[in-house]
């Protein structure tokens, strides 16, 4: 099987499982993530609209609103859209995934938090592309890239590539809601935002039980 296809059966794994999980999904508490939120508000003009891409359950969908900034919220899952619509708090819900968003500056700033681990290493540039030309220019991007052991990554490759898998470092498949997980080297990620015109303005991280969140400040590059 080639690689494309591989990622393209993964891809729809992951959207089925959020689909059935969608009604009683519950997402952990992350006060970090919350405080990071706050951070981009807090530069956010008066009567702003910041993107939720994607938006899941989003319990900072409130903390968004409560602060008087419009949320446009999309996904790829339409179990977890259906959940977003009945919290009734979006100004607009669009059905469509990180990889097909075609929004052109139409918001002040945009959230892609618990997004980028299932999204494969092809689809990176395509998916900061889309993000870059949806936000303003000047305006702010804040996004979360997980991280995990490298012992676990050696592991994962080397069970997948002997099972006969295309994948690369950094790509696990786990019995999770999630499905499919991509962990970028760090190094890579920066290269990414560079080349798509997103300049790191603050950088954190917070350790969870066995694996850790990298939060990611970013300011949008360019006039167009």
């Amino acid at each position: 099987m080639d690689g494309r296809t591989w990622l393209g059966q993964r891809r729809a794994d992951v959207v089925a499982a959020y689909d059935a999980e969608a009604p009683d999904y519950e997402e952990y508490p992350n006060d970090a993530q919350r405080d990071w939120v706050g951070r981009l508000l807090a530069e956010c003009p008066d009567g702003g609209v910041v993107v939720d891409a994607p938006c899941g359950t989003r319990r900072y969908l409130p903390h968004i609103a409560d602060a008087g900034i419009a949320v446009v919220r999309i996904d790829q899952s339409a179990g977890m859209l259906e959940q977003a619509r009945l919290r009734n708090i979006a100004v607009a819900l669009h059905h469509v995934g990180l990889q097909e968003m075609s929004f052109a500056a139409e918001f002040d700033a945009a959230v892609t938090i618990d997004a980028m681990e299932n999204v494969p290493p092809e689809d990176w540039p395509p998916v900061l592309a889309n993000l870059h030309r949806a936000v303003r220019a000047g305006g702010l991007l804040y996004m979360t890239v997980e991280e995990t052991d490298s012992s676990d990554l050696d592991e994962h490759f080397t069970r997948l590539t002997g099972d006969g898998h295309p994948a690369i470092r950094g790509e696990i498949i786990e019995g999770d809601v999630a499905g499919y997980h991509y962990y970028p080297p760090i190094g890579q990620v920066l290269t990414w935002f560079d080349e798509a015109g997103w300049q790191p303005i603050a950088e954190g991280f917070t350790q969870e039980d066995g694996w850790g969140y990298r939060h990611f400040m970013l300011r949008r590059l360019g006039s167009g």
